[in-house]
């Protein structure tokens, strides 16, 4: 998928994340997080599959994480790319059915 615009999926609150797509040249991941010592490189790892089975290779992705589970990550980063596209108003069948 291609980043058209910015975009940005999810809340500040606790056990949630924000996540920023924007266009960018290859993957730039930045993440803030207030468990980043114990789940770190999990964060990473999730969001980094995530993007790679959405088929996105071009985007600035920024992930400020509340203590989100992995499935919240992985909703949060699919909406961001989504919207980001033009593609959250058609008929989209989400949670990983997108291959």
């Amino acid at each position: 998928m291609q980043i058209e615009k910015a975009a940005v999926a999810g809340t500040l609150e606790s056990s949630d994340a924000m996540v920023t797509v924007e266009p960018g040249e290859g993957i730039q991941l930045s993440i803030t997080s207030s468990v980043m010592n114990q789940y770190g490189r999990q964060i990473k790892a999730t969001v980094q599959e995530t993007l790679e089975r959405l088929k996105v290779s071009d985007a600035k992705v920024t992930v400020v994480d509340k203590g989100a589970l992995d499935c919240t990550l992985k909703a949060r980063v699919e909406c961001a790319v989504y919207r980001s596209c033009g593609a959250s108003d058609r008929n989209i069948p989400w949670g990983g059915a997108v291959r």
